[in-house]
């Protein structure tokens, strides 16, 4: 019996061995195959910007706002860092408020998420979110911009005349969103906690069913630690340009909305993760959902239909009706 027993074992090892071989050399397949695809994309993009966008375009667009901003530092940051994010946040919300509000168009509120819900949006709680939205936006957003710009300015590279090259935009891009992940998460688990839940982040989730001006519906205390400093901060420790920091925050508003929108719509980034982490509370806290993953806290998630909906829409057939939530069982 003991020889079969330590027989089976051993077995039994072999067996989690070729399973670990196996899992590792299938990681590195898939590793080495994203890596070359992402160079060749890069370096089809980077040609695409530098020969049909009529070579130095961008460059020549730069210098001539430059020169008519008579190279004021200072105007040039708020302009890149406040003005043109804020422009984009509200031109796609704008266009959200359309199908929030009045239910139109259905080409829009067809791939609602969560059916019934906000059809139409209530007025009045929508008012408060967009007077709370704007008193983060003047009163700390800008605020925390102030020491930000000097920050930037101690670098001596945030406001060259030179562009930064599109492949080491893509580099910062990358890195901006690594930043962006982990203080994000970890800050967003934090107000999680149950007393600065009760106090602070219980704001944010009085909407359980989200639309996409509610992405910083936030106290101002979550609005500076959870929402602003995460996408700060990349920029900061990379002394990056002006352009690329704006070209960052306009990217981190938008899809902040989408995350948030409550519309699944086609070739758009999926909102089902962060969807479902107001509908459930406890789940899928981070933005790209590695962290979750690591930690376990998108196991739920993953038991759902909602997960097998996160993926991008590449069809007019909205995945609700694809792929429909199981029919609810009578009690």
């Amino acid at each position: 019996m003991e020889t079969d027993s330590g027989y089976s074992s051993t077995a039994e090892l072999q067996k989690q061995g070729k399973k670990l071989s196996d899992a590792l050399r299938i990681t590195a397949y898939v590793f080495c195959t994203g890596l070359l695809i992402f160079t060749a994309l890069v370096n089809i993009a980077s040609w695409f910007m530098q020969y049909i966008t009529l070579g130095n375009f961008w460059q020549t667009a730069w210098l001539e706002f430059y020169d008519h901003m008579e190279g004021d530092e200072w105007t040039i940051f708020l302009t890149g860092a406040a003005l043109v994010p804020a422009l984009a946040f509200w031109g796609f919300n704008g266009i959200l408020l359309v199908a929030d509000t009045t239910g139109k168009p259905t080409f829009i509120t067809r791939y609602r998420i969560q059916l019934g819900k906000n059809d139409p949006v209530d007025r009045k709680k929508l008012w408060k979110a967009i007077y709370t939205v704007l008193g983060n936006q003047f009163f700390v957003s800008f605020p925390m911009l102030v020491p930000m710009f000097y920050i930037m300015k101690w670098w001596e590279n945030s406001f060259s005349k030179e562009l930064p090259t599109f492949q080491w935009f893509l580099v910062e891009l990358s890195i901006f969103t690594v930043v962006e992940e982990i203080l994000f998460y970890y800050t967003h688990r934090l107000v999680h906690h149950p007393v600065l839940y009760k106090h602070i982040h219980k704001k944010h989730h009085e909407w359980t069913a989200p639309i996409g001006v509610v992405s910083i519906y936030a106290h101002p205390v979550e609005h500076i630690v959870s929402n602003t400093l995460p996408v700060m901060t990349g920029p900061m420790i990379m002394g990056s340009h002006i352009v690329s920091v704006s070209a960052w925050f306009s990217i981190a508003l938008v899809t902040t909305s989408i995350s948030h929108c409550g519309y699944h719509l086609p070739l758009l980034p999926s909102p089902e993760f962060h969807d479902f982490h107001h509908l459930k509370f406890n789940q899928c806290y981070g933005v790209l959902g590695v962290l979750d993953f690591l930690h376990g806290t998108d196991k739920m998630f993953r038991q759902t239909k909602a997960f097998e909906r996160h993926k991008v829409l590449l069809s007019l057939t909205p995945l609700s009706e694809s792929i429909p939530e199981l029919p609810q069982k009578d009690e």
